[in-house]
């Protein structure tokens, strides 16, 4: 922990190696930092200001917000809320800059955990699938299988990797595309709040 109530992310031990060897391999693209950062556009941070998802517990949103700042550090797209093709909504979807998925299913609490067990459904649609949890939840009850992440506001560390399932290319050509679809969505929104209400997104 780095003072009370963070969690300090890993991205930079991981690519170096050291305790995160194994998800060095996942989550490094083998891009290094200084070409990633010039490939990336500024962007302004009062301009880009999503509404907040309403549906989510105020730990939800601290722990999807930690979650998808490490996946940042990492190299890696980030998506929250994202509809798959069977109906289920992913928590947060990443793609990695060589094609890789995982999805990260968070759960607040061990009521939201033994509330919904349907996250096996998710593990068609990624390579890795992960659980991440706020810092005081035991993760003793969560499935040995799935990864794990623990992860405040400020920040995550992944402290478990899954066992790699790959998909196979027809899925992860649609799940990519679909990906693209909704990440362009999002941004046609962000720059044209009115298209939503007029029914064109």
């Amino acid at each position: 922990m780095q003072g009370p109530g963070r969690v300090r992310g890993t991205g930079a031990g991981l690519r170096q190696g050291g305790r995160g060897d194994k998800a060095a391999g996942v989550w490094s693209d083998g891009v290094h930092d200084s070409v990633r950062s010039h490939s990336r556009p500024a962007l302004s941070a009062t301009a880009l200001v999503l509404p907040p998802d309403r549906r989510q517990s105020p730990t939800a949103l601290g722990v999807q917000r930690g979650v998808r700042r490490l996946l940042a550090e990492l190299g890696h797209a980030t998506i929250p809320e994202f509809t798959l093709a069977n109906g289920r909504r992913a928590d947060v979807i990443a793609l990695g800059g060589c094609g890789r998925l995982a999805i990260v299913e968070i759960k607040s609490s061990v009521a939201d955990f033994r509330a919904d067990r349907k996250w096996p459904e998710y593990r068609d649609f990624c390579d890795r699938f992960y659980f991440a949890v706020p810092p005081e939840m035991p993760v003793g009850i969560l499935p040995e299988e799935a990864g794990l992440i623990v992860a405040d506001a400020f920040g995550a560390e992944i402290l478990r990797e899954p066992d790699a399932h790959p998909l196979a290319p027809a899925r992860r050509k649609a799940v990519t595309l679909r990906f693209a679809h909704v990440a362009a969505g999002l941004l046609h929104a962000l720059a044209d709040p009115g298209a939503i209400r007029e029914g064109a997104l």
